[in-house]
């Protein structure tokens, strides 16, 4: 039997969308108000899912548990209260918008969870507007 669980978290970070490779007025056409020199932030909401095959002797996909951990140490102690663009390594030359910074919390998870679990990743950058990973 497949099931799928879900964990919710969130974190509040600050970003600046804005390419290097481009002039100031080319990032303000692009970026508008997310291109501010002096950053923004928003409180992010994620929600984790993992799907797999319920284990027989345990009754679970995953240890809810574990995958509270997991995303503490792969999200909010790596973005909580971080400026995206400075304070970390994932975003020191990736544009830190709301499908990349998705990207990165499933890429990070990906590696920490059993290869036979799927994963997916919704990222919330505001109540209206979010994104998935794998859509």
């Amino acid at each position: 039997m497949r099931i799928a669980v879900f964990r919710k978290a969130h974190f509040n970070a600050a970003h600046r969308l804005f390419n290097p490779s481009w002039s100031d007025e080319k990032n303000d056409a692009v970026f508008g108000l997310c291109n501010n020199p002096n950053y923004h932030g928003h409180n992010y909401e994620l929600e984790v899912k993992v799907t797999g095959e319920v284990d027989p002797e345990t009754g679970y996909v995953i240890d809810l548990k574990i995958l509270k951990d997991l995303i503490y140490e792969e999200v909010e102690q790596k973005y909580d209260h971080k400026n995206l663009n400075l304070d970390t390594e994932d975003f020191k030359t990736l544009i830190p918008t709301a499908e990349h910074i998705c990207y990165m919390i499933w890429k990070n998870l990906r590696k920490r969870l059993e290869d036979h679990l799927d994963l997916q990743v919704r990222l919330y950058e505001t109540p209206r507007n979010f994104v998935e990973y794998p859509a």
